[in-house]
């Protein structure tokens, strides 16, 4: 491989060309900071400040084998790297993609995991609504599940982008993509019940443009609903590794159960390919075959 800068210059180039030229989400770019500085300490340990070349991927692979890693983890690294070779290669810094000789490793899908009604709504009964903080979090856990939203944008709607009289939330998605959701009349009712009665008592006089926020007047991290939200499932008697994806899944999983169109779900999850939504037709499938074994005669 002909001499190139040293790895830390190639990487902050590649992510200054990821943040002003693609435009990637902060969580992405977070995401391909995390992987590439792993890579930069493992070329680190092989002999200092140099982008590997084939040999040098390929003991990198071994090292995220080596580590404990499932597949899925394994080509997420290996994506973050085509890409940064590629990149490379695209402007002239390195003239082979070592990656390119690489296959992703083999991943089997797993279903999602979701609640049935019945959880969902002892979820949304557990937090503590004489407190500005329980209606917040109630809110919070009627919006995510009604309109089937990430947690990063849950916690990054602004008042403005609440229209209530037509009950739809406009969200900004991966890549910077806006949609609007529809929500139904619980989810609204909650949402009401928290700007009339838990948010001004929060803010306590504070202006901020965003529907959730804390005590201090700052929007609600994701990591402090995803605190909160462990709580309030602990209280509800949900302990099998309960997220706010959880309910993401519930709200994908059982409005194909009702009969919608995989069309309008992938549209509300904000999904590029509809590939990715039909896992949740795997989930309704499995639903079926076990509602015959446990009720079918001949089961």
């Amino acid at each position: 491989m002909p001499d190139v800068a040293p790895l830390s210059r190639l990487v902050r180039l590649f992510l200054d060309f990821c943040r002003i030229e693609k435009g990637l989400a902060a969580n992405s770019l977070a995401a391909y900071g995390l992987d590439l500085a792993r890579f930069s300490a493992f070329a680190q340990g092989q002999g200092g400040d140099r982008l590997p070349d084939t040999e040098g991927v390929r003991r990198y692979v071994d090292t995220l084998y080596a580590a404990g890693l499932q597949g899925r983890s394994v080509a997420r690294h290996l994506i973050t790297l085509r890409n940064l070779y590629g990149f490379l290669l695209r402007e002239g810094l390195i003239g082979t993609d070592p990656t390119a000789v690489l296959t992703l490793p083999k991943q089997w899908k797993n279903l999602p995991k979701y609640l049935n009604l019945e959880e969902i709504n002892r979820l949304t009964e557990t937090p503590d609504t004489t407190r500005a903080t329980g209606l917040r979090n109630r809110a919070m856990i009627e919006l995510l599940y009604a309109a089937g939203l990430r947690v990063s944008e849950l916690c990054q709607i602004e008042i403005s982008d609440l229209n209530r009289d037509l009950g739809v939330v406009r969200v900004m998605g991966k890549g910077g993509k806006q949609r609007l959701v529809p929500f139904g009349e619980t989810a609204l009712e909650a949402v009401e019940a928290w700007l009339a009665n838990g948010r001004p008592s929060l803010l306590r006089g504070r202006a901020s443009p965003y529907l959730f926020v804390t005590a201090r007047g700052t929007r609600l991290t994701r990591q402090g609903f995803w605190k909160a939200l462990g709580q309030c499932g602990k209280k509800a008697g949900i302990f099998r590794q309960l997220s706010p994806h959880v309910l993401r899944h519930s709200f994908a999983t059982h409005l194909l159960e009702g009969g919608a169109d995989l069309r309008a779900v992938q549209t509300m999850l904000g999904h590029a390919d509809i590939s990715t939504t039909e896992i949740y037709t795997h989930v309704a499938r499995s639903r079926l075959r076990k509602t015959v074994e446990e009720h079918h005669p001949r089961a």
